[in-house]
């Protein structure tokens, strides 16, 4: 099992919380985020890109039998169910199937409120792909971006988080989520 686990970036948002430690490291209900992410990540098998400070409440282990199954780059996907919110996110719309039909990264007027969450399945044989987009030179430090790019090329699926998800990017979400897991602790 191979699991990439994005944890780079300034977490300016956190200051002064990560002015000395890795956002991922931060504590959630008396534990690292990262420890929380792996746990559910390390269920899922195969290989897999997962954002550091993306928590998921539930159980995420079909994200891996969907993944196998469709044999095809997969996004976790949320609606947030605020247009106002999109901007901070990406939007996503898909066809009957839950393949990609259209994707943008920090839209400015979206239309839905369906996002991409920072879990993504890339099997092998869509690698060369990841790597022509390595070589043109294409942004590699935002992973939607990569989503962005792929889905007219090949298709992308799309599975739904279910319970809850926290993407950690200020103190209020920090905050909200280490007293939501130190009260399931």
């Amino acid at each position: 099992m191979k699991a990439i686990v994005l944890a780079a970036g300034y977490a300016t948002r956190l200051y002064p919380l990560t002015l000395d430690r890795p956002k991922a490291l931060l504590e959630v209900g008396g534990r690292p985020m990262l420890d929380r992410v792996l746990e559910r990540v390390l269920a899922i098998g195969d290989v897999v890109v997962v954002a550091g400070d993306n928590l998921f409440g539930s159980d995420i282990s079909d994200f891996g039998r969907v993944a196998r199954e469709q044999q095809a780059p997969l996004l976790a996907v949320r609606d947030v169910g605020d247009l106002g919110e999109m901007s901070k996110y990406n939007q996503v719309q898909t066809d009957d199937d839950g393949r990609v039909t259209f994707f943008e990264e920090k839209p400015v007027r979206a239309t839905t409120t369906l996002m991409g969450v920072a879990l993504y399945f890339y099997p092998r044989q869509a690698l060369p792909l990841v790597r022509q987009y390595l070589v043109e030179g294409n942004n590699p430090d935002q992973p939607g971006r990569l989503v962005e790019w792929l889905y007219p090329r090949t298709p992308v699926y799309t599975w739904r988080v279910p319970g809850d998800w926290y993407d950690i990017g200020s103190a209020e979400t920090l905050e909200h989520a280490n007293a939501v897991f130190s009260a399931s602790e």
